[in-house]
Formats: C-alpha cells, sequence, structure tokens
C-alpha cells in the first residue's frame, strides 16, 4: 500500500464546560503517494479542523493518522514538531511572510530552523525560487511584491526542506481569478513532479484543478470523487 496518509475513525471534540462539540465523527480516509487531493465542505463541515490534523498542528480526540509511516496520533508535541518540520509544507491563504526578510530569506527560514549551512540554504532557496518563477524577485521585500508573487514565495518557503506533503490551506482566498489560477497551475507541477498535495477550498473552480475531490458535511465524509486524469499524448 503506497498512502501516505490513512486515517481511521478519527474524532475530534472540543469542550465547552460540561458540554461536547463534535466537530469531526468518525472521518477515514487513505491520500497515496502523488495524489492531488481538494478538500470542500461548507462552513462548519470540520474541513479546517482535517487539515489541521492532517498537518500535526492538532491531535484528535480518537482514532488513528499515520503520516507516511509515522503515528502522529500517538507523538507529543516535540515529535509532533519535528515530524511538520521534515514531512509537511504549509501554505496558507495569508501569506505569513517576514517583512523585513528578502523573498530569498523567507524562502530559506525552514532550513535555519533546521540547522541547514547557509550555502546549502542558499543553492536549496534559489532552487525552489526558480521552480516557481521567481528567479528575478530573490531580492525584493514582500511589500514590492504583488500577491501572487507573496504566494509563489509562500510555496517556495512550503518546498524548499523537500516534504513528502504539500498542505495548502485557501491558497488562492486573496488572489484575483487570474492569479488565483497561475497559482493552481503551480501547483499542479508540483504534483507533477511527485508530491502529493492537498488543498482545502470552498470554491469549486479551484477544486476543479485537483484530481480528487473529498467533501465533508456535518464532520463526515459527503462523498470522495476521483477524476478521471488524461494522459499526456
Amino acid at each position: 500500500m503506497n498512502s501516505i496518509i490513512h486515517i481511521e475513525n478519527i474524532r475530534k471534540s472540543y469542550f465547552m464546560g460540561k458540554n461536547e462539540l463534535q466537530v469531526l465523527k468518525g472521518v477515514s480516509l487513505d491520500i497515496q503517494k502523488n495524489e492531488y487531493v481538494a478538500l470542500m465542505g461548507p462552513s462548519g463541515s470540520g474541513k479546517s479542523t482535517l487539515m489541521n490534523i492532517l498537518g500535526a498542528l492538532d491531535t484528535p480526540t480518537a482514532g488513528k493518522y499515520i503520516l507516511n509511516g509515522h503515528d502522529v496520533s500517538r507523538m507529543e508535541d516535540n515529535a509532533l514538531a519535528d515530524v511538520r518540520n521534515q514531512e509537511i509544507g504549509f501554505v496558507f491563504q495569508q501569506f505569513n511572510l517576514l517583512p523585513r526578510l528578502t523573498a530569498l530569506e523567507n524562502v530559506a527560514l525552514p532550513l535555519v530552523y533546521a540547522g541547514v549551512s547557509k550555502k546549502i540554504r542558499t543553492q536549496k532557496a534559489e532552487h525552489v525560487m526558480e521552480m516557481v518563477n521567481l528567479t528575478e524577485r530573490m531580492d525584493h521585500k514582500p511589500n514590492e511584491l504583488s500577491g501572487g508573487q507573496c504566494q509563489r514565495v509562500a510555496i517556495a518557503r512550503a518546498l524548499v526542506n523537500d516534504p513528502s506533503l504539500i498542505l495548502a490551506d485557501e491558497p488562492t482566498g486573496n488572489l484575483d481569478t487570474k492569479t488565483s489560477y497561475e497559482i493552481m497551475d503551480i501547483f499542479g507541477d508540483i504534483q507533477s513532479r511527485g508530491n502529493t498535495v492537498v488543498l482545502v477550498t470552498h470554491e469549486e473552480d479551484i477544486a476543479n484543478h485537483a484530481h480528487r475531490v473529498i467533501r465533508l458535511r456535518d464532520g463526515v465524509i459527503e462523498s470522495d470523487v476521483r477524476k478521471a486524469v488524461k494522459a499526456d499524448s
């Protein structure tokens, strides 16, 4: 079995005093390596909670989560942080770039935390910036870049650690339609190079770029549809 993500009967509840709010009510799911998946659902469906659990940003109340062979559901915080840094690249709606750093320095930041030497950091950061077509903007700071360019910097930063999984939470939420499609093309390129991409979106046209669409409603999977992917002629 080639699953990068295996979740089994995942439940997540929040307690407000004695009241239990069940957000996820027993979600089971496998995502294979090199899949391109969109998670959809109305507000309150549990998709953001599921995304946080997949990203090891939150732990389930019950159930099992195996990420690339690691049993994430049983890990302590320090081990979870290591898994996040090594296995997962995050892309958020708010680009979360540091304003005083150049684009290149922002991209290299995860490698600083990983203790990688400056020479290797720079080489790897330059390489992923080339992948997202930003070679000419490496020395620019975020306020000198357009929204689409900032999101490409954020994508390059997510790629720089060579993660096994890219998680994108509403990655086009702050962008116009044309720029959104350009960003989605980049995610398509990333997936075609062998990465697994999972994105949360509420926009149908953005979800249509993915090869599989999983819809949540009221804390359970409502539908899970794989599209036929055309082979290159």
